[in-house]
């Protein structure tokens, strides 16, 4: 848990920054949700909130690797 705000708060104080500042969604940042919460509450929430991954830990390198290539962020 992250110590000031949990990471949907994040997320959506990230969007609404970018909605503030008229940021196209092509050109928005790149959201990985990575939590211990793995029921499906918190990750449609994550979904709803226009995040592009959700990785629950453990985390998975490989998993990892694959959705940084998923979302074009490495080769």
């Amino acid at each position: 848990m992250m110590p000031e705000m949990d990471g949907q708060a994040a997320l959506k104080e990230i969007r609404a920054l970018e909605k503030n500042a008229a940021i196209k969604p092509a050109r928005q940042a790149k959201v990985i949700m990575i939590s211990a919460l793995d029921d499906v509450g918190n990750i449609m929430e994550s979904f709803k909130g226009l995040c592009d991954a959700y990785l629950v830990k453990p985390l998975n390198k490989q998993h990892l690797l694959q959705k940084l290539r998923e979302l074009d962020l490495i080769c």
